[in-house]
């Protein structure tokens, strides 16, 4: 828990402390809450329960496309699916119940050839468009959850995945299985797929493929 809290704030730090830069194609959104910020029976709750281990709950990873001035997102959401918009519809969707914004922290692709690829790697995601959400986590051919669409995404050329897997975990902190996911997974009609194989935004958020960068959505 300490260790992910200085990783975290170790992140934030090496950003902040580097010049403005302008968002990139292929760059990575992950949106962070409060740990202490509750919406009550949401899936973004239940995110939270499982992934928290600090002050900021890593909820989100969505992928910026930059074209021209305009800037897109492109992400797997319950209320969207797969969809590609406006920044400004990405920052209305994740806007806090009193009105303010979420963090958003921006990561780059850290080496120079997978940066160069980072245009072939939005068209991948372009391409995942108009397919469901996710909901059960379990790969399937029709429906992506957002680091899922993520690291399809992000294939090199021989096929090979940027970003990893790890034993999925939807227990909270102290062993208990939030209720959300309980409920969720018997009107899905299955077990919680606790420990399959998956991907979650804090995770990805912290892979060495990856580098910080000091960006302001607007």
């Amino acid at each position: 828990m300490k260790q992910t809290c200085i990783i975290l704030a170790s992140l934030l730090l090496l950003a902040a402390c580097r010049p403005t830069q302008r968002l990139q194609t292929g760059d990575l959104v992950f949106v962070g809450i409060p740990a202490d910020y509750r919406i009550e029976g949401s899936m973004s709750d239940a995110i939270g329960a499982a992934t928290c281990r600090d002050s900021l709950n890593i909820i989100h990873a969505a992928i910026a496309e930059v074209q021209g001035d305009s800037i897109w997102i492109i992400d797997a959401t319950i209320r969207h699916g797969v969809d590609r918009h406006p920044l400004d519809t990405f920052l209305t969707d994740f806007t806090l119940k009193d009105g303010s914004l979420p963090e958003f922290i921006v990561m780059r692709l850290a080496s120079p050839k997978d940066r160069r690829d980072a245009a072939r790697y939005v068209a991948r995601a372009r391409g995942y468009t108009g397919l469901s959400y996710n909901k059960s986590f379990v790969p399937c051919d029709t429906a992506l959850y957002c680091t899922e669409l993520v690291r399809d995404s992000y294939r090199r050329s021989d096929g090979s995945y940027i970003f990893s897997e790890a034993p999925m975990n939807f227990c909270a902190p102290d062993g208990s299985m939030p209720a959300y996911w309980e409920e969720l997974f018997a009107l899905l009609g299955m077990d919680v797929p606790q420990g399959v194989p998956g991907t979650n935004p804090r995770a990805m958020m912290n892979e060495a493929c990856l580098e910080p960068v000091n960006v302001e959505l607007k």
